[in-house]
């Protein structure tokens, strides 16, 4: 295992050598990388989600590549190097997790979840303290990352309010506020003000967001779920006009409807689940 990574942080150092690297990789900064690791992040989802373990293996590596690359340009810059990144994520876990490690008990998940979130909270005062800020002055808000997708940030930020109880009390209570908020969507659609309709339909995605998180569902998860089930569905719909020798665009939109929902039974029936 020292090997392996041993050699891998001598690949990237020699690629950042100013005199013997690569001049792409040299070039790079912590701005231009930043978009790349997002990118490796998602391509080790999607691996998960196709279950391809060998693709998995080797969308690791290109993720770990990221953190390499990263620590690379930190350590040149005098800032820290590999092995501080690793050592910090390793004292933060044996600090977040005292019943494994220390003395500490729990009873359950429910628990240990809770303990979870106020050590992370006891580190992001810490944190805020050491950079000299008002510790009253502090939000619950604080440490939500602004570059996570919009989606994901909106579950998180909720997430964070409810633990002071601004929150709804079940997942059906969401429902009457998505209600209200497709209202004034149909209200600003009629009214023809673009600028107003893109605030509603935010208000709208936000508020679904908070009913996936009250029911226990990652929202970005679903998404992505749905992005694949229309992609796989809309590609058998254009195969199986092919084969009637059919081109969509011509068609009546009554017409494709009714070949989408023939595609969805039949995607139903394969997978034993029912079509929505």
């Amino acid at each position: 295992m020292s090997r392996s990574l041993d050699r891998l942080l001598e690949i990237m150092a020699r690629l950042r050598d100013p005199e013997r690297g690569c001049l792409w990789d040299i070039e790079q900064t912590f701005e231009t990388i930043a978009p790349y690791t997002i990118e490796e992040a998602y391509e080790v989802a999607d691996a998960i989600a196709r279950n391809d373990l060998g693709d998995l293996r080797d969308e690791l590596g290109d993720l770990l590549l990221q953190v390499v690359f990263h620590s690379q340009m930190a350590d040149e810059a005098g800032h820290f190097a590999f092995d501080e990144v690793a050592d910090a994520i390793s004292e933060k876990m044996v600090r977040r997790h005292p019943h494994v490690f220390g003395d500490g008990d729990v009873t359950g998940l429910e628990q240990q979840r809770l303990e979870w979130e106020d050590q992370k909270a006891e580190e992001r005062a810490h944190k805020s303290s050491t950079r000299g800020q008002d510790a009253s002055a502090m939000s619950a808000l604080d440490g939500v990352p602004v570059s996570l997708p919009a989606l994901l940030r909106a579950e998180k930020l909720s997430k964070r309010a409810a633990r002071i109880g601004f929150d709804w009390p079940a997942a059906s209570d969401v429902l009457a506020k998505i209600e209200e908020e497709t209202d004034e969507v149909r209200a600003e659609i009629e009214a023809g003000d673009n600028d107003r309709l893109s605030e509603e339909i935010g208000d709208l995605l936000f508020t679904c967001a908070n009913l996936a998180r009250k029911s226990g569902i990652d929202p970005e998860t679903a998404l992505h779920g749905a992005n694949r089930r229309f992609e796989s569905r809309f590609r058998q719909l254009e195969s199986e006009l092919r084969t009637q020798d059919r081109e969509p665009s011509t068609m009546a939109l009554a017409d494709l409807e009714a070949v989408w929902q023939a595609v969805k039974r039949a995607q139903a029936t394969r997978t034993g689940k029912v079509s929505s």
